[in-house]
């Protein structure tokens, strides 16, 4: 069984701001370039604003020039799961948290080439980070490596 589970509704909205919720409970997306952590670079890791489920690390992040925090990978794949979405008249692949089953962004394969080729490209509204230092603390001293 997972240690990260989905809170009730109602504590979903306590702890969310607007526009988190928005993001990570109906599928919204969140401004380009007017975003949290779009040109965020210090050193942590980035989990699930609902769960804490451990998503991306900041070495995997890099300026796709798209105005979202990009990454080329997960830290754990199980951790995601991805769903097809035809919104929008677009075809792409959605990527919401495993055990939160909160909308995160989307998934595409016009990432750097030399990293695998993907591009996550994710809500800063959906995730929270967690500075290096601070990661022991939080629980997450698993993923300093």
């Amino acid at each position: 069984m997972s240690k990260y589970t989905k809170p009730s509704k109602d504590e979903i909205n306590k702890k969310l701001t607007p526009i988190q919720y928005k993001v990570t409970q109906e599928n919204a997306t969140e401004r380009p370039f007017q975003n949290e952590y779009w040109n965020h670079e210090e050193e942590g890791i980035y989990v699930d604003v609902v769960t804490g489920e451990p998503l991306f690390s900041s070495k995997d992040k890099y300026d796709a020039g798209c105005g979202w925090p990009s990454f080329t990978k997960l830290i754990e794949e199980e951790n995601i799961k991805e769903k097809l979405d035809t919104s929008h008249g677009m075809i792409r692949t959605e990527v919401r948290s495993k055990d939160g089953d909160s909308h995160l962004g989307h998934v595409f394969n016009d990432g750097p080439k030399d990293k695998g080729g993907l591009r996550y490209c994710i809500n800063s509204a959906s995730i929270r980070f967690i500075k290096k230092e601070d990661m022991e603390k939080e629980g997450y001293g698993d993923y300093l490596p």
